[in-house]
């Protein structure tokens, strides 16, 4: 078989091919061509061009009638054809004939069919000329069909069309049951000696553009059991009805799986390289026009975490070529019965569109025991229907002994745009702009995932709140820099996450040494990640794990959601509170999709996202006793491996460090602990919450308060907010009675009996 994939004149989706062809609709044109005299108009119409081949159909058909008919009985049987064998024609079946001479016709001969042919024949050249095809002739040009081929299609076809053909194809196979044409009905229609049947056969092999492009569906077996060749029944696929009658909708058995991305539309997706695509789509351009990649393929393996990306990088490079791209989940059939017949049937369909497929989410064939058979799946389907496709996944891929003369492109789209990004700052500055000496590209480039776009719109908003703060003066800080890139690339987290303002700096956190050390470390860490991972090329070291995953444990109130907001101010970046009861789902596979949605949408700003109580969903596995713990397992697994992609600052909460899994503990980057505060640390808690505007009576005593109130940071803070309202509404400063009441209330709250640590005095004022 010679695949239109391979062929350099592929009528539709060649890229880089001459020019733009057509695929006629069923309806008339609204403005038919003109044509000069003397010669066939161009069919103006998919429909006009049926017609002229169903009426010479209809001509093969009485012809073949008038030589089925010669030499038979009439009269009082003829009634019966199809029902029973009269002598006449037994004799006439059994005669001592010569092979070639049997079968030999000049009906093609005929005159009135040679004209049929030829006017059709002009009438395409007109089309063609027009750069407009009728949907039969392209589907033959799509798949490199022969005339035979064709011309079987369309005896296939009419019986979708009319049912005058069902009544007609029975008769002609001496049948009544017999409605669908069979491959001996179709050799007898179209083949005029005993030769050319023998090699019209060849058609009907599996590996032949009909069955193997899944074209025609063959019935290859009866209630008596398999049946020959010849007598099978030929059923042309639905899918191939629909489009030969001008309908340009999906097989309905992807639905739920594709998705068409039509040149000049605007998809949501992630932001693109600009200049990655670029690059590309000029590779994809050389390889056309080198004369030594004449028919050879081309697939581009695009891999990161961020799926977004891959996908908006493919459409972006299709739309280049003013080609759709067709997206396949091949995720959602890996696990099918019939995963072979669906990969073939998607990019059988790009073809048909004449679109680029793009094969999403390749990482969940690359593990498991048939993973090898599978991905040769997707190669042959490839090979067969296209000169090129993106592919997709998670992880790096090799495609050892799957190609067969294909060039195979694997981009690491995260290591690309690390590479790139800088220089699409500079690209971008004006020289009108003016900076403060605290802007540095790299830690700019590091955070946000912007397109040369969003950095000129970032540019300018940052200028704009420069000269509003300073007219006289208007320099770029680094914190106009900051507060304009995440009002370009805020992510859209607000079903699943609630954004924080964070409020705290590090004078509002009291903890341990060791402790406020450590939270300084993952601030240094955050920063310097581009140096190390891409200037030091620690990255090209790390296949994962360059996600800085935190983990905070202590009891409720210690202060880790304020940790969290200290962190995001020191780097000026979103923070990110995710419910984890909103996220886990009872519903399998519902958990991954919520973290995946998560995890990508925070991506293009490196947004902190703060899983508080992960406890919930991340508690010690247990040993599997049934499918809902192996899931629960699968779970964990999986938001491992997010955190790990996830180039930003993930920081999970816990009450109880013990329910943890070790195996997750260690992959950790920090752990770090907020113990219950002790005497001193409570001490400087009381003295940190009143701000330094709040009426403060000078008989607080806060050595008191630390030592006989044995409560966490967070309800120390409830007891000093109380305080202050039992105060306003009193008219006078905090004082003591107020902190006292309002700690009594807080006992109160958690079921608790706490009295007044001060000394009782008697009625006269003795102790």
């Amino acid at each position: 078989m010679t695949n239109s994939a391979n062929s350099s004149d592929k009528p539709l989706g060649a890229v880089g091919g001459a020019g733009k062809t057509t695929v006629m609709s069923g309806a008339s044109l609204d403005n038919p061509q003109t044509t000069q005299v003397n010669e066939a108009p161009p069919y103006a119409s998919n429909w006009e061009y049926l017609s002229d081949e169903l009426k010479r159909l209809d001509m093969l058909i009485r012809l073949r009638l008038g030589v089925e008919q010669s030499g038979k009985p009439g009269g009082m049987f003829d009634h019966l054809r199809g029902l029973a064998l009269t002598g006449e024609e037994i004799a006439d079946l059994l005669a001592e004939e010569d092979g070639q001479e049997r079968y030999r016709r000049e009906d093609h001969a005929d005159p009135a069919l040679a004209k049929a042919r030829a006017r059709i024949e002009s009438r395409l050249g007109a089309s063609r000329s027009e750069g407009r095809f009728p949907a039969l002739p392209f589907l033959a040009g799509l798949f490199n069909l022969t005339a035979f081929e064709q011309e079987s299609l369309l005896i296939c076809l009419a019986p979708e069309l009319d049912r005058k053909y069902e009544k007609l194809y029975a008769y002609l196979q001496d049948d009544v049951t017999r409605k669908k044409p069979s491959v001996a009905l179709a050799l007898d229609l179209l083949c005029r000696t005993a030769s050319e049947r023998v090699a019209a056969r060849s058609a009907f092999e599996s590996q032949a553009p009909l069955l193997k492009c899944r074209l025609l569906q063959m019935a290859e077996s009866s209630l008596e059991g398999p049946t020959p060749l010849l007598a099978r029944a030929l059923k042309l696929d639905d899918r191939i009805v629909s489009f030969l009658l001008g309908s340009s909708q999906t097989d309905g058995r992807l639905e739920g799986v594709t998705r068409l991305i039509p040149p000049g539309s605007n998809p949501r997706f992630a932001p693109v390289n600009e200049a990655l695509r670029d690059r590309v789509a000029g590779f994809i351009q050389n390889q056309i026009a080198s004369p030594n990649a004449a028919g050879r393929g081309t697939i581009f393996y695009l891999y990161n975490s961020d799926g977004p990306d891959r996908r908006a990088l493919a459409a972006a490079v299709s739309h280049e070529f003013d080609l759709p791209l067709l997206t396949g989940d091949v995720e959602r059939v890996a696990n099918r019965q019939d995963f072979e017949e669906a990969v073939w049937l998607f990019a059988r369909e790009s073809a048909l569109q004449g679109a680029i497929p793009c094969f999403e989410n390749m990482h969940c064939l690359l593990d498991g025991p048939e993973s090898q058979a599978r991905l040769r799946v997707v190669f042959e389907a490839i090979r067969a229907f296209t000169r090129l496709a993106f592919i997709c996944g998670d992880q790096s891929f090799e495609p050892r002994g799957l190609l067969e003369g294909e060039m195979f492109v694997a981009l690491d789209l995260g290591a690309e745009e690390r590479r790139g990004a800088r220089q699409l700052w500079e690209s971008r500055l004006r020289a009108d702009l003016r900076f403060a000496e605290d802007v540095d590209w790299d830690e700019l480039a590091g955070k946000f995932k912007l397109t040369p776009g969003q950095i000129g719109e970032a540019l300018a908003a940052a200028e704009a709140l420069a000269r509003w703060r300073r007219p006289e003066d208007a320099r770029i800080t680094m914190a106009d820099l900051h507060r304009a890139c995440r009002a370009q690339s805020t992510p859209k987290l607000d079903a699943l996450a609630r954004k924080i303002e964070p409020k705290y700096e590090w004078r509002d956190i009291i903890l341990p040494d060791d402790q406020m050390a450590q939270l300084g470390e993952i601030c240094e860490q955050a920063k310097h990640r581009r140096t190390v991972y891409g200037e030091w090329g620690f990255g090209r070291k790390l296949s994962r794990g360059r996600g800085l995953n935190t983990l905070f444990f202590g009891p409720p109130g210690t202060g880790k959601t304020m940790a969290a907001e200290v962190i995001a101010n020191m780097l000026d970046l979103d923070l990110y509170q995710i419910d984890l009861s909103q996220v886990v789902s009872k519903y399998i596979g519902e958990t991954e999709k919520n973290l995946h949605r998560i995890f990508a949408e925070a991506q293009s700003s490196s947004a902190i996202l703060f899983f508080d109580e992960a406890d919930a969903l991340f508690g010690k596995r247990s040993e599997v006793r049934d499918a809902h713990d192996r899931y629960a397992n699968i779970e964990v697994g999986y938001l491992l491996q997010k955190m790990e992609e996830y180039e930003g600052v993930s920081i999970l909460a816990t009450n109880l460090r013990d329910h943890l899994d070790p195996a997750f503990a260690r992959r950790m980057q920090f752990i770090v602990e907020f113990p219950f505060p002790d005497e001193e640390c409570r001490r400087r808690i009381w003295q940190a919450i009143f701000p330094s505007e709040a009426p403060l009576g000078d008989e607080v005593d806060f050595g008191l308060l630390a030592r006989e109130v044995k409560l966490a940071g967070g309800a120390v803070k409830n007891i000093g907010v109380a305080a202050a309202f039992y105060a306003a509404s009193d008219g006078k400063v905090i004082g003591m009675p107020h902190l006292i009441r309002a700690a009594h209330r807080e006992f109160q709250k958690m079921g608790r009996v706490w009295n007044d640590p001060r000394p009782k005095r008697n009625i006269t004022g003795g102790a």
